[in-house]
């Protein structure tokens, strides 16, 4: 059913690859999100939530650096892991806390200097992504919009297009400067990821309809993917997952297992797919004079 649509968002659908690294972990995780162009100007959307984590990430390095810095500084006597503890309360940092983060936008254009800036949203979890002094695209179209939503009705398939499962490689945690870094090893692309469902229902706040649920759940790494039809007009963007309690409860329930009784505990729960309608999407497009195209 979407076999062609995913061929034409997939023209205009773009990751965006993030690496990280945990406080006094040299493991480096990868992991992805998801935008797409609306137009041949270098613009495309993507979720706040995502971009929020691009706009920390100097905040996020800065910090690491100043830790450093004053972590060179304590004297390698008795005392030095006591100055440690410290140092790690000043700054508050856990074996959770997020102390390295970088991204890289892939395959959006071959010009190596890449500048963009943002405008978020005020109130929903949408993101205009404007790359400036975009000499070469490689994005070979972009999004075509739903003229009229009336169309948007429980019952209706539609598909999101996303990268949930990184599987880049490029990257290394360099011990002699404490640092993460992308490298030009490894494996560099990340397949896309495709994933169809029903409209369930229509999502309202203060009587404004501001998104759709779908049946199935948005993956990790869909997060500002487009959401379409079997036509490839864009109907929406995958933004979150909500988790739905089915009331199923088992508390020490017995089943059998291969002739013997076991004791199962399972609360089961439905996850959905939350995406931003394409509406508000589009008026916050124009609102900021962003050229888009309807379909």
């Amino acid at each position: 059913m979407f076999v062609d649509a995913i061929e034409e968002v997939g023209r205009f659908t773009r990751p965006i690859q993030f690496i990280s690294r945990n406080y006094n972990e040299t493991i480096v995780t990868g992991g992805a999100a998801t935008m797409f162009f609306v137009n041949e100007f270098s613009c495309a959307v993507t979720c706040k939530h995502v971009i929020d984590l691009i706009g920390n990430r100097t905040n996020i390095n800065q910090k690491y650096a100043n830790f450093k810095r004053e972590r060179a500084a304590i004297p390698r006597n008795h005392q030095y892991q006591k100055f440690i503890k410290g140092l790690e309360n000043k700054y508050d940092y856990t074996p959770e806390t997020i102390v390295e983060l970088n991204e890289r936008f892939l395959d959006c254009t071959a010009d190596p200097t890449l500048r963009f800036r943002w405008i978020n949203h005020p109130k929903y979890d949408l993101a205009i992504i404007i790359f400036e002094q975009f000499q070469q695209p490689l994005y070979q179209s972009y999004a075509r919009f739903m003229k009229d939503s009336s169309g948007l009705k429980q019952g209706k398939s539609l598909c999101r297009l996303g990268y949930p499962f990184p599987e880049f490689t490029n990257f290394q945690y360099n011990p002699e400067v404490d640092e993460i870094s992308w490298t030009n090893s490894g494996i560099i692309g990340t397949p896309r990821f495709p994933i169809d469902g029903m409209l369930t229902r229509h999502l309202v706040e203060n009587n404004e309809l501001y998104g759709v649920e779908l049946s199935t759940p948005g993956l990790r790494g869909q997060s500002g993917g487009p959401l379409f039809d079997r036509d490839g007009v864009v109907c929406g963007m995958q933004s979150k997952t909500n988790a739905l309690h089915l009331g199923f409860d088992m508390h020490n329930a017995s089943h059998n297992v291969n002739g013997k009784t076991i004791k199962v505990n399972n609360q089961p729960f439905l996850h959905v797919g939350h995406c931003i309608h394409v509406d508000i999407i589009k008026s916050f497009l124009a609102q900021n004079g962003i050229k888009f195209y309807e379909a």
